[in-house]
């Protein structure tokens, strides 16, 4: 698409001149104006940059320049003039202009800044329009659920947007914790700026300060120049600490510095920054009960739950399975090109039945995948994993036998606590983070039991 440019001077040599330039000899669309009030007028023809004489007949240029920051902030506007001077030119800079021309106007460096103008302008009309998008996506609108807990929350999170509240939300992994952290930050005061998020169970702890604060060239070894952490990069906007009922004590005391003094220093650094952040958290543990068995700081825990918002697990909303269930095969048959109606009722029994420990992500993967295996227009039960199709009332809990029924003999509490440590490692192939989600507690937690209950977990 061309790009228009409208050209505002009384000059008719002037604009010969720039019409000749711009038009014949570097291809843009033009449209002169003799008048400020005549350009303002049109400006609904959404130029691409504006090239504006300072003394017009009508109304002063700055005035003119003033008046269409006013209406289009981002609009690139190249001032012009004949007087010359430093302090027109410092006058038009002030008020918004791109750049300043003195007359006679230099071609060989009106060209490049014109070229680099209108880039910058389809740069930040590509930024604003993906944000746009993602207030879009992230609006309360789109998180799905006909649960009535959760339409609450919607009411009560509705409440918390436009302050900087410090938000602390719990609930089980795949429960949709960070859509809720990404709409409460895309729906508040705060949506122009960026949304950052930690994972504090993925970093290993001996770089989790370092991530967050940022270090010094030469703060510890690898330290190769400085970096910038992620409350630097969140500046103005919000930083979301998911797993944060994961995060070490020592690292915990700095976190709640900079939610009480707003400052921080690099890993290595003696420079005490101020930050501008909003702080939501999540967490799948009971922190209560972490600060109890002194594993959570019992201040930090307050200031991060000023407002705690529970998203309950999918088998306790039994209600949005469906719902679910039907928004998931509109997005994969657009995604995979499909034509898929739905789920046969025989399936739909089996999917309401089920769990759903993985919550609404373990619901997502599975019906992605069931779309990509169906060779028919609905997912019958032909297609659904064993272990939604043969899940049993009665479980074992290692496969030794040792089950809980009528008959069954009293085991031992620190015994069943073993054994219930040994089978999550042995269904999660050992991997403590996900064994420590499947048991709800947090994985120092696990590796102290581990350690006092002789387990290997290579072994199980």
């Amino acid at each position: 698409m061309e790009k228009l440019i409208f050209i505002i001077d009384d000059e008719e040599s002037i604009l010969k001149m720039l019409i000749h330039w711009v038009k014949n000899q570097w291809g843009y669309n033009v449209k002169t104006f003799t008048s400020g009030n005549e350009a303002l007028s049109a400006l609904s023809e959404n130029p691409d940059l504006i090239l504006l004489d300072i003394m017009l007949p009508d109304i002063n240029g700055n005035e003119v320049l003033g008046r269409i920051k006013q209406r289009v902030p981002n609009l690139p506007v190249i001032m012009l003039s004949a007087q010359g001077s430093v302090e027109v030119a410092l006058e038009s800079v002030r008020l918004g202009a791109f750049d300043y021309f003195p007359k006679p106007v230099d071609k060989n460096r009106l060209e490049p800044a014109i070229r680099n103008a209108i880039k910058n302008f389809d740069l930040e009309r590509e930024v604003e329009k993906l944000k746009e998008n993602l207030q879009k996506e992230y609006s309360f609108e789109n998180i799905i659920s006909a649960d009535k807990k959760m339409q609450e929350a919607f009411r009560m999170i509705s409440k918390v947007l436009d302050n900087d509240i410090t938000v602390l939300i719990t609930g089980e992994s795949g429960t949709g914790k960070e859509l809720v952290a990404r709409a409460i930050h895309y729906n508040g005061k705060r949506k122009t700026a960026p949304f950052v998020v930690v994972n504090c169970a993925s970093i290993p702890r001996e770089l989790l300060e370092s991530e967050l604060f940022g270090h010094e060239k030469g703060a510890f070894t690898g330290a190769h120049q400085r970096k910038v952490g992620k409350f630097e990069l969140a500046k103005g906007g919000t930083i979301f600490l998911d797993e944060i009922g994961e995060m070490e004590m020592s690292l915990q005391a700095k976190i709640l510095r900079v939610i009480q003094l707003k400052e921080f220093e690099r890993v290595g650094g003696n420079e005490v920054l101020k930050t501008d952040v909003r702080i939501i958290s999540a967490t799948n543990r009971d922190l209560k009960n972490a600060v109890d068995n002194k594993q959570f700081r019992e201040d930090l825990y307050y200031r991060l739950s000023s407002f705690p918002i529970q998203i309950p697990a999918l088998r306790e909303r039994k209600a949005d399975i469906v719902v679910l269930i039907n928004h998931f095969v509109k997005t994969f048959n657009e995604k995979l090109g499909k034509n898929i109606r739905g789920v046969t009722k025989t399936a739909l029994k089996y999917l309401y039945d089920y769990d759903w420990p993985g919550n609404i992500r373990e619901l997502e993967n599975l019906l992605e995948r069931c779309m990509i295996l169906t060779d028919t227009e609905s997912i019958d039960i032909d297609i659904l994993p064993q272990a939604i199709t043969h899940q049993a009332g009665s479980a074992s809990l290692n496969g030794s036998g040792v089950l809980f029924g009528d008959e069954s003999p009293v085991i031992p509490f620190e015994k069943l606590k073993e054994e219930a440590i040994r089978h999550s490692l042995k269904v999660t192939g050992g991997n403590i983070v996900e064994a420590a989600r499947k048991l709800r507690i947090g994985r120092a937690t696990l590796y102290r039991l581990m350690e006092k209950y002789k387990i290997d977990s290579s072994k199980n």
